[in-house]
């Protein structure tokens, strides 16, 4: 395949060309924008020395610390959809380049909770920093007005892409104060 399709394959994913120039110039930024992010990702994974699930891992690791929850392999299993023989060669593998920790669970003693290093919180953190920053570089120099456009735009796709399913509920909802608390079942 000639590398100029491949370079531009991201482009062209729309089934139907939109209805104006200006909406076909918005659609193609919007998925310019989303190629950048998750070529953004994919270097500073592959700078971290993380394989794919394990920088998820990480991720929800770090997530989950920061949101006060403890989590353990079995969470992490659910989470990153792999069999319990996956995440535990996948902790090994965390923990071996000092990314986790693990630890004894508060109240089953047969359990054990998985904390993130310092080390794992850096990894992390670097990844995204340069996809943050420069978001919200450009946004701070738009006006009131621009953003309520811009974010009633993006908050319409993601109803539309919901396609009418109620959003996904967290098991947690993490208050102003930072503490993590169940949901009413």
């Amino acid at each position: 395949m000639p590398l100029t399709v491949v370079r531009r394959e991201h482009m062209h994913l729309y089934a139907r060309e939109p209805r104006s120039r200006a909406a076909k110039v918005a659609v193609d930024a919007l998925l310019r924008l989303q190629h950048a992010e998750e070529q953004q990702l994919e270097q500073a994974r592959g700078e971290s020395g993380l394989t794919k699930n394990e920088f998820l891992a990480v991720r929800y690791m770090l997530q989950a610390h920061r949101d006060g929850r403890a989590m353990g392999p079995k969470d992490l299993a659910v989470m990153l959809n792999v069999s319990n023989a996956s995440v535990t060669k996948i902790v090994d593998g965390l923990v071996d380049k000092g990314d986790l920790v693990r630890g004894p669970h508060p109240t089953d003693r047969r359990a054990q909770v998985l904390e993130p290093t310092v080390q794992a919180a850096k990894k992390i953190d670097a990844s995204y920093a340069r996809f943050h920053e420069a978001v919200v570089e450009v946004m701070d120099h738009l006006s009131s007005v621009e953003n309520g456009i811009l974010a009633r735009c993006l908050s319409q796709i993601t109803e539309a892409l919901a396609d009418g399913r109620p959003a996904p509920v967290d098991e947690y909802t993490v208050d102003p104060d930072g503490v993590a608390e169940p949901h009413d079942a």
